[in-house]
């Protein structure tokens, strides 16, 4: 029998703790990764809170994970052994379904995400189908990867899918997880950068990370200065928009596109969107050519999330600080499954925290 290590919560909202389970027989299209890091995206603490509704317990988080092939099912195609790959939101898709066969397999109705119904990359292996295990390239920091296989790829899919012109004006709303990779991608696209923001603390941070204008919405006329300029605006943020507001920055055939999971319903005027023949849409994450062409992107113009490390015995501390609000930007977990030997010891014995980050 093998067994994986990993950290799972029992209940929602629960602490994480060690957790053993036997994988089972791999499948013969799936590969195993041993992890080195996985991030810790905001979508990690939603299931863990069962704020979706479709979490399963025990839950093991972690959909960025970075680590390297030590096994291939008999099917797996174009990988190998040894290689270094990334895993992001999906674990699996049908490849026989249009959405699939057009090369939209993050859309197949018959896909599963790596922590939805699985168990993810907190854990010193992670198993999943073979399209979903992407090669790395060598110029990347793999310690940094992992934010980009679901935030970066998230930001980065509607500037492939909507043709985004490099000469195009593009707003991007919140400066956090999402965004920062955001206001990266968009300037190196050769876009004319607008940030959004609540604070006028992270101006000089927006700036440095590519915007060329910095939009404070609280302050009143923040948006009418720019009604009718943007070609795209594309929301990062979980919270309610202002949706009339934004419509009306928008040029003409301009589109306001979602990305962040807003729970309450978004309210959209129709002639905000009849006058001018503007459009609201949204995406999920990208599929594996998408992800594969963000990656060669960032590796070229040395794109890269801003990150904090915490051993992943330390994952409730690495939670809680996710949590409050306090990380800057994106939180990645080291694998040190090696060094906790049993429950008791991971808790008792303190990992230096600086051994592990520098």
């Amino acid at each position: 029998m093998q067994e994986f290590k990993a950290n799972a919560a029992f209940r929602p909202g629960g602490p994480l703790e060690p957790f053993s389970f036997d994988p089972g027989p791999l499948d013969p299209e799936e590969v195993e990764i041993k992890v080195t890091h996985c991030g810790l995206c905001h979508s990690d603490l939603s299931m863990l809170d069962n704020e979706w509704g479709m979490s399963a317990y025990p839950f093991v988080p972690g959909h960025e994970a970075v680590g390297t092939i030590v096994a291939m099912g008999d099917q797996a195609k174009g990988l190998k052994i040894g290689q270094t790959v990334g895993v992001g939101w999906s674990a699996s898709s049908c490849l026989r379904c249009p959405e699939c066969l057009s090369g939209h397999q993050n859309l197949c109705q018959f896909g599963h995400g790596t922590i939805v119904g699985r168990y993810g990359g907190f854990a010193d292996r992670l198993r999943v189908q073979w399209p979903w295990a992407r090669p790395l390239p060598e110029a990347l920091d793999h310690a940094t990867t992992g934010p980009l296989l679901c935030g970066g790829v998230t930001v980065f899919t509607p500037f492939l899918e909507y043709d985004v012109s490099p000469t195009a004006r593009v707003g991007i709303i919140g400066i956090g997880g999402l965004g920062h990779m955001a206001l990266q991608f968009a300037n190196k696209w050769g876009c004319e950068v607008h940030a959004f923001t609540t604070s006028d603390n992270k101006e000089a941070e927006a700036r440095r990370l590519g915007a060329h204008f910095v939009h404070n919405t609280k302050r009143d006329g923040a948006l009418k200065g720019i009604a009718r300029s943007l070609d795209l605006i594309l929301s990062t943020v979980n919270v309610p928009l202002d949706t009339p507001a934004l419509l009306e920055t928008l040029a003409p055939l301009g589109r306001l596109h979602v990305v962040g999971v807003i729970l309450k319903p978004m309210k959209v005027p129709a002639f905000g969107l009849i006058a001018g023949q503007k459009s609201v849409t949204g995406s999920p994450v990208g599929s594996p050519t998408a992800m594969d062409r963000m990656l060669a992107f960032s590796a070229r113009h040395s794109v890269a999330p801003v990150v904090e490390y915490f051993p992943m015995s330390k994952v409730n501390d690495a939670f809680e600080r996710l949590r409050s609000g306090k990380a800057h930007y994106r939180i990645v977990l080291i694998n040190d499954f090696d060094k906790s030997r049993t429950m008791t010891e991971s808790r008792a014995e303190e990992q230096p925290e600086a051994a592990l980050t520098a």
